[in-house]
C-alpha cells in the first residue's frame, strides 16, 4: 500500500474511482451540470447490450460473488460480523420460500412494476442484485426510505415500516447503512439510463416514470455521501462493463455527478475551503488523532474502511481541536475520514494507520 496521502473531498474521491473507466468515456459530460449533464450521461450509457433474464443467474457468479461461490446478498450480509445465513451461487436459487434463509432470487432495486415490466430494464444488471427471496418479497415494490417505527426487521437489520424521511410518510424498506449508497447509486443510474425512454413506465411513491421524486432524491443524495463507493461496487461496475452490458454506472465512477445533476447549486470546491487538518497522519494504533482548523463546520467525525464500513464515530460540535482516540486493535491500513454536518458529508480526508 502506498504511503502517499492527500486531502480529498467528493470530487477528488470520484476522480480516484473514475480511473476504472476507459479514458475519455465521460468526455462529453465535462463541464456540465443539471439537466444537460443528465442528458449527456444518458447518451453515454444508453443502448447497452442486454442479456436474458435467465442469464442473470450466471452473471451473479462474477458480479456478486463474495468468494468461494458465496452470494453477496445485501439484504442478509453482516459486514461487521457473521451473516445469519449464506447462499451458494447456482445451488440455492429460488424456488419457493416461507422464511429467511430458504433461497436467493433476483431483486430489482427499481421494482419491475415501476417500469411496467419492460424487457430492457428487467435485465439491467446495474440495478439487479441477488438477495434472500423472503426479504425481497417483504420489500415488495415499496420505496426505499428511513423507517421510523418498524413493522418487520430482517435478521441483518433491514427494516420495513413507516417512513420518517421528510416528504413521505407511507411504508418504506430501509437497508442497512453499509449498502444504502450502493442502492442509491443503482436508482440514480436507472433514472439517467432510461431518461426519455420511460413513456410507458408507471409511477410509485418514489418515482414518476424515470424521474425520482424530490423527497426521494434528497434521501438518495444523502445516502450517496454517507456510504461512499466501495471496492465491491467498483469491481461490479467493471465486470458489467467489460463482460456483459458494455455500459457503466456513472455514479460509481463519479459519485459527485449526483449533486451536479440534482443539486447543481452545491459547490464542492467551496466546501473544500473549510480547511481542516489531520495530525499525526500517518497515525499509530492507539494514538489520539487530532482534527484542527475550521472544526465548527462539522458536528461528527466518522472513520470508515475503504469498503465504507464504519470503524469509529464521534459526535459533538467542538470548540477547538476534535480529538479521536483510535482503538488499540485497529488494523493497519488506509481509511476514509468523513466530516459530517447535519448527517451530510462536508468533506473527506484520507488517513493512514500504521
Amino acid at each position: 500500500m502506498k504511503k502517499t496521502f492527500a486531502l480529498f473531498i467528493g470530487l477528488s474521491f470520484a476522480i480516484l474511482v473514475s480511473a476504472q473507466a476507459p479514458s475519455g468515456y465521460y468526455n462529453s459530460a465535462n463541464g456540465l451540470t443539471g439537466q444537460p449533464l443528465k442528458v449527456a450521461l444518458h447518451n453515454i450509457i444508453k443502448g447497452h447490450t442486454s442479456i436474458s433474464y435467465a442469464q442473470l443467474w450466471n452473471a451473479f457468479w462474477s458480479t456478486d460473488n463474495k468468494g468461494n461461490g458465496i452470494v453477496w446478498d445485501m439484504y442478509s450480509d453482516n459486514p461487521s460480523g457473521t451473516p445469519p445465513y449464506t447462499y451458494h451461487l447456482g445451488e440455492d436459487q429460488c424456488g419457493n420460500y416461507t422464511s429467511e434463509g430458504s433461497c436467493y432470487n433476483r431483486e430489482h432495486s427499481w421494482p419491475q412494476s415501476w417500469f411496467s415490466d419492460q424487457s430492457t430494464p428487467r435485465t439491467d444488471l446495474h440495478h439487479i442484485f441477488p438477495t434472500d427471496g423472503y426479504v425481497n418479497g417483504r420489500r415488495s415494490n415499496y420505496a426505499y426510505g428511513e423507517v421510523g417505527s418498524a413493522t418487520w426487521t430482517s435478521r441483518n437489520g433491514s427494516k420495513l415500516g413507516n417512513c420518517k424521511t421528510p416528504g413521505f410518510s407511507g411504508t418504506v424498506f430501509e437497508p442497512i447503512d453499509e449498502y444504502k449508497g450502493d442502492l442509491a447509486r443503482a436508482l440514480m443510474y436507472m433514472s439517467v439510463r432510461y431518461y426519455g425512454e420511460d413513456g410507458s413506465w408507471g409511477s410509485s411513491d418514489m418515482t414518476t416514470k424515470a424521474e425520482i421524486k424530490p423527497w426521494a432524491i434528497q434521501l438518495l443524495l444523502r445516502w450517496n455521501e454517507q456510504d461512499p463507493v466501495s471496492q465491491k461496487e467498483i469491481n461490479r461496475n467493471n465486470v458489467i462493463y467489460n463482460d456483459y452490458q458494455h455500459n457503466r454506472n456513472p455514479f460509481v465512477d463519479h459519485p459527485e455527478y449526483a449533486r451536479m445533476i440534482w443539486d447543481p447549486s452545491w459547490n464542492a470546491l467551496e466546501e473544500a475551503g473549510c480547511a481542516v487538518y489531520l495530525f499525526p497522519n500517518p497515525v499509530e494504533r492507539g494514538q489520539t488523532l487530532h482534527l484542527s482548523g475550521n472544526t465548527h463546520q462539522f458536528d461528527a467525525v466518522v472513520i470508515c474502511d475503504l469498503c465504507g464500513h464504519t470503524i469509529f464515530k464521534a459526535t459533538g460540535r467542538p470548540v477547538g481541536d476534535f480529538a479521536v482516540a483510535l482503538p488499540e486493535d485497529m488494523p493497519q491500513g488506509c481509511y476514509i475520514v468523513k466530516l459530517m454536518r447535519n448527517n451530510s458529508v462536508v468533506k473527506y480526508e484520507k488517513l493512514l494507520v500504521k
